[in-house]
């Protein structure tokens, strides 16, 4: 089995008080969604969360995932990466994936597992957009596992996927999903109009 790690470290800080992941998407907090969406692939799911996240602990601690508290979270997106992977099971590769995606379903998280068996002599497997940039969700080779622990600063994996990009599997989906993260309030509230329209 490939452990799934759902990144949910962040602090919303362009929210003014409120908490991405806690906002509501289809009656549930974000947070729960995503974790519901892992879990139904199958795959165990871990989710990174940085110390004293007790609002979104509580949002998933009914469902059957493992809480990881991630002190390193506070030197931002890599310290995340680089505690948490750490802390992951040992596999054959690993996903990861960021919380505050919104709109991604299940489906294309099984359409990235599919691309590693379809491409296994890649190292990275990742979602992207329909014109090509990639996203999430992301699939890393084990052998890649000790490169996480050289990660710093708040550019998160870039420094570590990018001259990887000869051995990097994209899974095109249909529109912009791959990267679609709301930060602001008026973010959100675009995004809850436009599916009105819909």
């Amino acid at each position: 089995m490939i452990p799934i790690l759902i990144l949910a470290a962040g602090t919303s800080s362009r929210m003014r008080g409120g908490d991405k992941l806690l906002e509501e998407v289809r009656g549930e907090p974000l947070l729960r969604l995503q974790a519901q969406r892992a879990l139904r692939t199958g795959h165990p799911v871990y989710v990174a969360l940085a110390p004293a996240s007790d609002a979104r602990a509580a949002a998933i601690a009914d469902l059957d995932v493992m809480l990881l508290t991630i002190p390193e979270a506070t030197e931002g997106m890599s310290g995340t990466m680089r505690g948490a992977v750490a802390k992951l099971p040992e596999a054959g590769a690993f996903m990861m994936f960021l919380g505050d995606l919104v709109a991604l379903e299940t489906e294309d998280l099984e359409r990235v597992f599919k691309a590693r068996e379809d491409e296994p002599d890649q190292l990275i497997w990742r979602g992207a957009t329909a014109t090509g940039k990639p996203g999430h969700p992301i699939i890393f080779d084990a052998s890649l596992r000790a490169n996480f622990a050289k990660l710093t600063g708040d550019t998160g994996g870039e420094a570590l996927v990018n001259p990887l990009r000869a051995q990097t599997f994209l899974v095109r989906f249909e529109d912009d999903r791959a990267r679609l993260d709301l930060d602001t309030p008026e973010e959100w509230a675009a995004w809850r109009a436009s599916l009105a329209e819909k």
